[in-house]
């Protein structure tokens, strides 16, 4: 168990390159890859074929697909790939607890096959289709690879009797277009290549194997979104290899966010390590990370250690950015339109209430700050000292409020400003007025408050926590803690957030066309339940899709009428955006 678990509070260890299904990451390529694989076991035999690049989560993905198979499919699973064709064959048999006979005077492989043979037979007779799966099949021998095309031909007068699975590297498709293998590459019925990830999905990726490793925030700044790709080209074994060391390195500092100057400083040995991995032992390398972590201390200020439950309110403030990576990132998140209902404070709060509660969107003030916090971002300009202006900014609650987003921000003069650096950052502000402390637990976003003062002037803070029992509010760059009737009896009701609002998105009805919203629809969808199958849309809101959310929202006690509008879009992004900014993550 690693070392810096208890540090960022995490329950397992969320980068290890063991292929855990658990942690698979269902990217967009990844449920493809699924629905082809479903699709070549749905056909009448022959064989299937997943290739990718080194790292790229093959056999991850292989391996989800087994825990997902159905029951009337054996399974041959066959993780050496440099046997000779009776040890392939032996192995194959062993996997379906096929007995081997002694014969005389047969070969071996002749009464290997026999018996494959009849068991399939027998097993076709059950109603169960058996499927051999064979990993690093680019180092199959010629021969044997032959053995397995004749393997395919067993069959009944009507049916096929076996699936083959193939799962290689790039050189298995370079091997199957050699000409002596054409009859086995014309026999693939469902072939795809599983290819790195994209820029715009390293942050989920990242974030995905936190939450599931249990971590209640960000621990990545966004800043590493940009390095990680720059480093990796996308391959989440090598993401998983830096981000690794990456957290010992932050856990050997004392800090717990990570900077893509970490990232950097981490990633040299990895990178050093895998070009020379065959001339370095592993003692060797053991070596290497301890002098590269006591390199890291030395070169970076330590940065004092924080109990857990401070994370909203402790960010990186060094050169290379901002201080977080949300899991609702880019297209990959939805509006949120949320306004003050007209309820009473006594319901307990909690993350996951019935939003039909909400009033009608028209009620709320979108993308613009309100002229009573016109005066919030100013900078007082008459002889203040840099060190005094510095310090200034570090307790303006708008800045803080936008780190918190991981949108770093040294100077904001303007709400101008301010909604400009978050328009540019996909997020947008939304003010409420004369609202309620339990509309506040609905939305779930910290956000900007204001204060009666003894003077009779209002002061505002940034409110970063509610339970059931507190409020806890950043004023002067400490955290205060609030009894709840205390806090009531000196807010005035306003309340100003920031939310992430994707680009083309439109209330979605059956057969709406809108390729962009239905891909997120579906990404969300996936998430919930846990479902890797991607439904072929073509960006039409189908039947298939409606009937998914029409269950959802049946699920969530939201009128279930199949249209996705303000209370699907929230309740969905309740339920998978764990690791966004949120006030209730104490009381919820």
């Amino acid at each position: 168990m690693s070392i810096y678990l208890q540090h960022f509070a995490l329950k397992r260890e969320p980068f290890s390159i063991v292929p855990d299904p658990g942690f698979l990451y269902p990217s967009h390529q990844h449920r493809q890859a699924v629905a082809h694989l479903k699709y070549g076991l749905d056909r009448e035999g022959g064989f299937i074929l997943l290739t990718g690049e080194v790292g790229t989560g093959k056999t991850t993905l292989t391996r989800t697909m087994l825990q997902r198979i159905p029951a009337h499919v054996r399974v041959a699973y066959v993780l050496n790939s440099k046997l000779n064709e009776s040890d392939l064959l032996a192995s194959i048999c062993s996997e379906l607890s096929i007995k081997i006979p002694t014969r005389k005077h047969i070969s071996f492989s002749k009464t290997c096959i026999d018996a494959l043979n009849q068991d399939l037979l027998d097993a076709h007779a059950a109603g169960k289709k058996t499927l051999i799966v064979l990993e690093e099949a680019q180092n199959l021998s010629h021969d044997v690879l032959e053995t397995l095309r004749l393997l395919s031909n067993l069959e009944t007068n009507t049916h096929k009797l076996l699936h083959i699975l193939l799962v290689g590297q790039p050189e298995l498709l370079e091997m199957l277009g050699q000409n002596q293998l054409r009859q086995l590459n014309q026999r693939v019925v469902s072939r795809f290549h599983l290819l790195p990830l994209d820029k715009t999905e390293i942050a989920n990726y990242i974030n995905h194997r936190l939450h599931h490793a249990g971590a209640g925030g960000a621990i990545f700044d966004t800043n590493c979104v940009h390095t990680l790709f720059k480093l990796t080209k996308g391959v989440p074994r090598l993401i998983n290899l830096i981000c690794h060391q990456a957290l010992l390195a932050a856990y050997s500092i004392g800090t717990k966010t990570v900077s893509a100057k970490l990232v950097r400083l981490s990633s040299k040995e990895i990178l050093v390590d895998l070009k020379h991995s065959n001339s370095h032992s592993r003692s060797a390398l053991l070596v290497l990370v301890s002098v590269v972590f006591i390199a890291i201390a030395a070169t970076l200020t330590p940065l004092k250690n924080s109990d857990w439950n401070d994370y909203l309110t402790r960010f990186n403030s060094n050169s290379d950015g901002p201080s977080s990576v949300s899991l609702d990132t880019t297209a990959a998140a939805a509006k949120e339109p949320v306004v003050a209902p007209t309820v009473s404070l006594e319901p307990v709060i909690t993350r996951l209430v019935d939003i039909e509660q909400l009033p009608p969107d028209d009620q709320i003030i979108e993308s613009g700050v309100p002229e009573s916090l016109e005066t919030l971002a100013q900078t007082d300009e008459n002889g203040e000292n840099q060190e005094e202006s510095a310090n200034k900014r570090s307790k303006n609650p708008l800045i803080n409020l936008l780190k918190l987003w991981g949108v770093s921000a040294s100077e904001i003069y303007t709400l101008a400003e301010f909604d400009a650096l978050a328009g540019r950052s996909g997020l947008r502000s939304a003010q409420l007025d004369d609202t309620t402390l339990f509309a506040l637990s609905l939305i779930d976003r910290p956000g900007v408050v204001f204060m009666r003062q003894p003077s009779g002037l209002e002061k505002s803070h940034l409110i970063v926590d509610i339970n059931e029992f507190t409020v806890s509010l950043m004023s002067s760059g400490d955290r205060i803690a609030m009894d709840r009737a205390a806090f009531l009896d000196q807010w005035t009701g306003s309340y100003l957030y920031l939310w992430r609002s994707p680009d083309s998105f439109e209330i979605l009805k059956p057969d709406d066309f809108n390729k962009p919203a239905l891909a997120w629809l579906q990404g969300k969808l996936d998430l919930v339940n846990d479902d890797l199958e991607q439904l072929i849309t073509g960006g039409n809101y189908t039947a298939a899709i409606q009937a998914q959310v029409t269950d959802f929202q049946s699920q969530q006690n939201i009128t279930a009428d199949g249209i996705v509008g303000r209370q699907t879009l929230m309740r969905l992004n309740q339920l998978t955006d764990p690791l966004v900014p949120r006030l209730t993550r104490s009381g919820g």
